[in-house]
């Protein structure tokens, strides 16, 4: 059974840039043929450096946003030190394999900008862990990911980037029932991570 068979479907995109990572979602929240919300939080900041992104269910969405924060801060605080993108995404990925017997009913992106560089991970439910340019997630990505691929250059700017991941979003919600209600961003670059909404009319 898929997640638009729960009714827990989403659209959430990644994009990997010279200059930083775009993470961006949608806000709908749906269960079966029911809207439960508008104002969904999809994207979530982790450090001024890295944030994380989601398709699935809501709840587990919660659940592993703060799982994931405080693991980070432990580590930083006990190594006295940043840590990777790597190094986080591979923590997550342990967490969700050691819950594959009961997983959390979640797709997952983890975006961030460190010493070596900028990177982006996709997880499944179980942790499989993939570096890659750019992704899209939940019931919306088939439309999503047409857009980016149509436009991606990894040399294009943060802007260029960020405009990129809204428009892939906003064509997902047009196109994709479970999606909608405007688009959420954390644009995240060495100055660091920024949250901003835009509308969809």
């Amino acid at each position: 059974m898929g997640y638009r068979e729960y009714g827990i479907g989403a659209t959430s995109v990644g994009i990997r840039l010279k200059d930083g990572v775009i993470l961006a979602s949608e806000k709908r929240i749906s269960y079966g043929g029911f809207i439960v919300s508008k104002t969904g939080k999809k994207v979530f900041k982790i450090t001024d450096r890295m944030g994380i992104a989601f398709a699935g269910l809501f709840a587990d969405m919660q659940m592993l946003t703060r799982i994931l924060s405080l693991e980070v801060r432990f580590y930083e605080l006990s190594m006295n030190r940043r840590i990777t993108v790597k190094a986080a995404a591979k923590l997550l990925s342990n967490i969700l394999y050691s819950q594959k017997m009961l997983p959390f009913l979640s797709e997952t992106l983890i975006g961030g900008i460190d010493e070596t560089g900028t990177h982006l991970y996709v997880l499944d439910a179980l942790g499989s862990l993939i570096e890659d340019q750019y992704a899209a997630l939940g019931s919306g990505a088939p439309i999503a990911i047409g857009i980016i691929e149509s436009h991606y250059k990894p040399d294009m700017s943060l802007k260029l980037g960020e405009e990129l991941a809204v428009k892939a979003i906003k064509a997902s919600i047009e196109r994709d029932a479970i999606s909608g209600d405007g688009v959420d961003v954390l644009v995240i670059s060495r100055d660091g991570a920024i949250e901003k909404f835009y509308p969809v009319k």
